[in-house]
C-alpha cells in the first residue's frame, strides 16, 4: 500500500525536463501512505517522470521497491494496492513464457508482466485493490486504472503542459505550485452528499478517475476514459433455494477473506461488536496461522450504548481465541485531530465516523500490525441500515400517488410545515425521481439554497442534487436484470456512496496512520454474487442481512447475528457543543472572512443545537478543511 504521483509534458512546445526534485515533493506530500521507502524516476527523452513512497507489505526486498521496470525496461509503474490473486497469475504468466523475474514474489512486477501479456485486459484478471500509473514506452501513452469498486484513490489534473496524477490531491497541489480554487458544483455535491461524487472534486480542475475505470493519456495530451467493469454488467438472476444461496455466500466470503490474509507483515482485524466483523473476524480465525489479533474502539463518558459495543467486540474475540486491543476515546480526541484529519482527507469528508477509524488504525499501527480488514459493503449489499426500510416503505407509498396530488403536496409542504427530509422526499417524487438517492444524505435542496449565497447560486445554475444521482439512474435503469427499488438502493450506494464517503474514509484514515485496510466485503466477485440475488432472498425471512445470517450461522452466535444493529457512529449530540466553541468558532469565522460563498444567517441556523447534529457536523468540517486548504472562489 503506497502514495504514487507522476508527471506528464502534453504539449510538444514545452521542452522543460520534468524535475525529479518536484516529483519526490509530491510523493513527499503522502509520507505516511508510504514510510518504508521512497523512489523516483525520470525520463528525459519522453518527458514524463514518477515518484512512489512505499509501505511494504508483499515482498518485503528492496527489488520491489518503486517505480519499477519490467524485465525489457520498456514499461515503468507506480502502484497503490494488493493484488491477491498474484502468485496465481505469476505461474499462468511463467507458463506463457515470462520467466525473467527480478523478484521474489512481488505483486506490482505481476502487475507489469500481465500488461505486458495482456494490454489493458490484464485488469479483468485481477483480484484486488489498486490504483496505478504505467508509463509504456513502446506507445508514449500513460496508463491509468483504478479497481472495480474504488478502494484505493487516484486523482489526476492538467495545469498547462502538464498532466499530473497521483493517489491524494495534496500531492497534485505540490505539482501546481498554484493556490487551490473551489469547484462550487463539488462544494455542493459535498453539501448534499457530505462528499463529492465522481469525477468532480471540491477543487477546480481536479478530478477523480471513478471506480471500474482506466485511461490513456498519449503524448500529445489525448485522453481516452473507459469504464472496464459494472457490477450490472456481471449480474444475472439467480435461481437457487436460500440455503444453496447462503452456501455459495459463505463460500465465496471466506475465499475473499483468505486472499486477504495474503501478507509478508501481520494482518489485523477493525472489530465493532457487530454482524459484519465478527464474522469477518471467525472466517479469518479459521485459516489464520497465528493469533488474531483484533481492535476495537470505544467511548469514554457517560454514554453507555457505545461502551457496551467494546465490550461485545472483546466477549466474541475471546470466543474465537483471538487478542483483542481497544481504545476508549473521549470529546478531547476528536478535539485534537479535526484539524489534521480535514487535511488528511483532501477533500471534506462529512462523515464524523472518520475520527473512530482515525483511533483505531492508530492503535493497529502502535501493536505492530499494519493490515488490517474491515467490515465496510455488507450493509449496503444485505439492506442493514434501518433507514432503508423507511425508504423502502415512502417510495411504495409514492408509487401509490397519482403524480399531480403529490405536486400538489410538494407545494404545499412549506405551509404544512414538514421536517426537511421528508419535505426533500416530496419533492423528489412530484418530480418522478426515485425518493432514495443515498444511503447518507447531507442537507436537502432547500437548505442547500438558503445557505449559499445568491451570487454562488447563480453560478450554479439552479443544479440539484439530483442531478449527480441521474446518470446512475439512467445506467440502471438501462441494464439492471433487477428493477425493484431495493436493487436500485444497493446499486446506488454501491456505486456512489461506498467509493465517495466510506471507502474514502477508510482509506484516507488508515493511510494517515500508515495502516493498509482490506474490505472482504468488497471483493468483486462477492458483489456480483449478492447483486444476482433477488431481494426476497437478502432478505430471508424479512430480515435484513437475512441471507448473510442464514449463511454465517454457527459462525457466529445467535446474540450477535439477530441484535439490533447498534451502528459504528460517535456520541455527536454530547461532544458537538464543546468542539464547536472551543475550536469550530474561530474556523467557522475564518472561512465566512475569506469567502463570500454562504449566507450568515442561514449558516448560523444550521449550527444551532436544535439541528441535528450530521447538519451541524458537514459545516464544522468544511471550516476545518477550509482552514487546512484556504482555495480561492
Amino acid at each position: 500500500m503506497c502514495g504514487v504521483a507522476g508527471l506528464l509534458r502534453i504539449d510538444s512546445r514545452q521542452s522543460d525536463p520534468i524535475p525529479p526534485d518536484l516529483l519526490k515533493a509530491m510523493a513527499n506530500t503522502m509520507a505516511h501512505r508510504g514510510p518504508d521507502g521512497s523512489g523516483v524516476w525520470v525520463d528525459g527523452e519522453a518527458r514524463v517522470g514518477m515518484s512512489h513512497r512505499r509501505l511494504a507489505i508483499i515482498d518485503l526486498a528492496e527489488s520491489a521497491n518503486q517505480p519499477m521496470h519490467d524485465a525489457s525496461g520498456e514499461l515503468t509503474i507506480v502502484y497503490n494496492g494488493e493484488i491477491y490473486n498474484h502468485a496465481q497469475l505469476r505461474e499462468q504468466l511463467t507458463e506463457l513464457g515470462h520467466t525473467r523475474w527480478l523478484t521474489d514474489h512481488s505483486d506490482t512486477e505481476v502487475l507489469l508482466t500481465a500488461y505486458r501479456e495482456w494490454g489493458v485486459e490484464c485488469l479483468d484478471r485481477l483480484r484486488g485493490i489498486f490504483a496505478f500509473g504505467l508509463w509504456d514506452s513502446r506507445r508514449k501513452q500513460l496508463f491509468l486504472a483504478r479497481d472495480r469498486i474504488g478502494v484505493k484513490p487516484l486523482y489526476y489534473s492538467v495545469n498547462g503542459s502538464t498532466f499530473s496524477f497521483a493517489s491524494e490531491i495534496k500531492a497534485i497541489h505540490a505539482a501546481s505550485g498554484v493556490r487551490p480554487r473551489i469547484n462550487l458544483a463539488g462544494l455542493r455535491q459535498y453539501l448534499g452528499f457530505m462528499a463529492t461524487t465522481g469525477p468532480e472534486t471540491i477543487f477546480d480542475g481536479i478530478y477523480k478517475l471513478q471506480p471500474g475505470h482506466w485511461m490513456t493519456v498519449a503524448q500529445d495530451g489525448t485522453q481516452k476514459i473507459h469504464r472496464y467493469w459494472d457490477v450490472l454488467d456481471q449480474a444475472s438472476h439467480i435461481t437457487d433455494t436460500p440455503e444453496q444461496v447462503a452456501e455459495r455466500l459463505i463460500t465465496e466470503l471466506r475465499e475473499s477473506v483468505s486472499l486477504r490474509q495474503v501478507s509478508d507483515r501481520p494482518v489485523g482485524i477493525f472489530l465493532s461488536g457487530g454482524i459484519d466483523s465478527s464474522v469477518n473476524a471467525a472466517l479469518f480465525s479459521e485459516s489464520a496461522s497465528g493469533s488474531v489479533k483484533t481492535f476495537s474502539i470505544g467511548y469514554a463518558g457517560p454514554d453507555q450504548a457505545y461502551q457496551n459495543e467494546t465490550d461485545l467486540a472483546k466477549e466474541f474475540a475471546d470466543q474465537i481465541g483471538a487478542e483483542n486491543q481497544r481504545s476508549m476515546l473521549t470529546r478531547q480526541d476528536l478535539q485534537d485531530v479535526a484539524l489534521k484529519l480535514a487535511w488528511h482527507q483532501d477533500e471534506p469528508n462529512g462523515d464524523p465516523v472518520c475520527v473512530p477509524i482515525h483511533y483505531v488504525s492508530k492503535l493497529a499501527r502502535e501493536n505492530d500490525v499494519v493490515v488490517c480488514q474491515v467490515g465496510e459493503g455488507s450493509d449496503e449489499l444485505f439492506h442493514g441500515y434501518d433507514s432503508w426500510a423507511k425508504y423502502r416503505k415512502y417510495q411504495s407509498i409514492a408509487d401509490s400517488v397519482p403524480r399531480f396530488i403529490l405536486q400538489a403536496m410538494s407545494r404545499l409542504t412549506g405551509i404544512a410545515g414538514l421536517d426537511p427530509t421528508r419535505s426533500d422526499m416530496i419533492s423528489r417524487s412530484a418530480q418522478g425521481h426515485p425518493i432514495f438517492m443515498a444511503g447518507a444524505l447531507g442537507l436537502t435542496d432547500p437548505q442547500i439554497n438558503s445557505l449559499l449565497s445568491p451570487e454562488a447560486q447563480r453560478e450554479l445554475g439552479g443544479i440539484s442534487s439530483y442531478d449527480a444521482v441521474a446518470p446512475y439512474r439512467q445506467h440502471f435503469e438501462s441494464s439492471a436484470w433487477d428493477k425493484s427499488n431495493f436493487a436500485w438502493m444497493t446499486y446506488m450506494d454501491l456505486m456512489f456512496r461506498l467509493p465517495e464517503l466510506l471507502l474514502m474514509r477508510v482509506d484516507k484514515m488508515s493511510m494517515a496512520t500508515s495502516v493498509e485496510a482490506r474490505v472482504p466485503f468488497l471483493d468483486h466477485e462477492f458483489v456480483t454474487l449478492a447483486m444476482s440475488m433477488t431481494a426476497s432472498t437478502r432478505l430471508l425471512d424479512g430480515s435484513a442481512k437475512g441471507i448473510l445470517k442464514k449463511a454465517a450461522d454457527g459462525l457466529v452466535p445467535d446474540s450477535i447475528l439477530y441484535r439490533k444493529k447498534q451502528g459504528f457512529g460517535l456520541p455527536m449530540d454530547d461532544w458537538l457543543p464543546g468542539i464547536i466553541d472551543d475550536i469550530g468558532r474561530e474556523a467557522i469565522e475564518s472561512m465566512f472572512k475569506n469567502t463570500d460563498l454562504f449566507d450568515s444567517g442561514a449558516m448560523n441556523q444550521l449550527l444551532s443545537p436544535s439541528e441535528p447534529a450530521k447538519n451541524r457536523w458537514i459545516l464544522l468540517n468544511l471550516a476545518f478543511w477550509w482552514s487546512q486548504y484556504r482555495p480561492t472562489t
